[in-house]
């Protein structure tokens, strides 16, 4: 048996509670220590940064999961790590206000534990999708899945915003607790016996070897490589805004928790309908090759980014929500056009290596989500010593809008053609 359409939808149930726990810990937490706490935006960088980065573990998450015989024990262990790894940030903001070493000690933990909860569940779940999925049915699972998390997301942002005000410490427990317990329950029911009478595909796996040797293989072939440093750059251009936007929203236009919370989820829900959209026309009605869809996600992206800039000169009447919805909008257009590109491209090369080319992929995008993150925060925490909060924020966004453009290029350029790499065989 491989998975039914509706254990597809099941499992993207468990992509949707992951986001909506993670977006509470980079948005929401987020703009209270820099708003509310005054603290500057390069502290919840670091924090989300080592959420980023101690998910480089995905691989070894992958390998117990696939080692153990039961995905769904580590679906679940991540999930109840994720969900203490939120809690425990809320109280790392809360600890901050009054005893600031003791809050931040904790918030360390916490986010450790949400980079590991990620890490396991989230592998363990594209693992049990990949190894269970019918080949007609995985680029509609993968979209899927990835659509309930922005889903997830966006949902997530719009009910918190909405409960959050007016805002009290307590509240924030709250509200937290309740989405993580919530998540949990919602996990366990969708993975219920979900592995019963399935069968992984037997196909014949690269010759045994090192891990470090198998990268190195990988890394040897030109067409993964320029992948990879398109896959770097451009992830690097879209979490920049991450740390940065909400707390724009608060310093420049005088938004509420709440209302940037709910900006948030705007902007997630732009993304939702970009993705929605690249799936629509590219897979349903085949308009336009996947490297178009990238190219022009990439440029709108850098064109609603210049306009969000701009509108930081124009007041705090200026149109920030719509401008928000754009850029969500090519984000998403963007990000799904190069999950199928990369999902195309994994197969070229050497023969049976797609797993260690997707785990490069994601080395590369969870190394850029953090290091996007923190550097669109120092450099605002930067420029804010030198000019005023409209224009020290809207240097940032420009500079993130360059970004764009120089991966529209590098798309242009990497994907213009199949890799002239040769396929080779395993062991040869």
């Amino acid at each position: 048996m491989t998975l039914s359409w509706t254990s597809i939808v099941r499992l993207g149930l468990v992509q949707m509670c992951l986001g909506a726990v993670v977006v509470l810990t980079t948005s929401t937490l987020n703009r209270l220590m820099v708003v509310e706490l005054a603290l500057p935006a390069v502290l919840p960088g670091l924090l989300v940064a080592l959420h980023y980065g101690i998910q480089i573990t995905r691989p070894n998450w992958g390998f117990l999961s696939d080692t153990g015989g039961n995905r769904t024990a580590w679906i679940l262990r991540g999930m109840l790590a994720l969900g203490a790894g939120g809690v425990g940030a809320a109280g790392g903001v809360v600890l901050l206000e009054t005893h600031f070493a003791a809050g931040l000690a904790l918030s360390i933990l916490a986010y450790a534990l949400i980079g590991l909860g990620v890490g396991a569940a989230g592998t363990s779940l594209l693992a049990l999708l990949a190894t269970a999925t019918a080949p007609h049915r995985r680029a509609a699972a993968a979209t899927i899945t990835w659509l309930m998390m922005i889903f997830g997301i966006a949902m997530t942002a719009g009910v918190v915003g909405g409960l959050l005000d007016p805002y009290s410490p307590a509240r924030l427990l709250t509200i937290v607790a309740s989405v993580a317990a919530l998540s949990f329950v919602l996990t366990l029911l969708a993975t219920w016996r979900i592995e019963t009478g399935l069968v992984a595909r037997s196909e014949p796996g690269p010759a045994p070897m090192r891990f470090r040797e198998g990268m190195a293989e990988i890394w040897a072939e030109p067409h993964a490589r320029a992948f990879t440093i398109f896959v770097f750059l451009s992830m690097t251009a879209y979490f920049m805004q991450e740390l940065i936007l909400e707390p724009y929203a608060g310093l420049v236009f005088a938004f509420t928790p709440g209302q940037s919370t709910q900006l948030s989820g705007a902007q997630n829900g732009g993304v939702f309908l970009g993705m929605l959209t690249v799936g629509i026309m590219a897979t349903g009605l085949r308009i336009g090759a996947l490297r178009h869809w990238v190219i022009a996600g990439c440029l709108g992206s850098a064109a609603a980014l210049v306009a969000i800039a701009l509108l930081g000169q124009a007041g705090p009447n200026a149109p920030l929500i719509p401008a928000t919805v754009t850029l969500g909008f090519f984000n998403g257009m963007f990000a799904v056009a190069a999950i199928g590109s990369m999902m195309a491209l994994a197969g070229e090369g050497r023969a049976a290596r797609e797993g260690t080319r997707m785990g490069l992929w994601g080395a590369a995008q969870a190394i850029a989500a953090g290091f996007g993150g923190l550097a669109g925060a120092g450099l605002a925490d930067l420029a804010r010593q030198f000019a005023p909060d409209a224009t020290a924020f809207g240097s940032v966004f420009l500079i993130e809008a360059a970004l764009f453009v120089a991966a529209a290029w590098l798309a242009r350029h990497v994907m213009a053609a199949p890799s002239a790499a040769p396929v080779l065989q395993p062991g040869e």
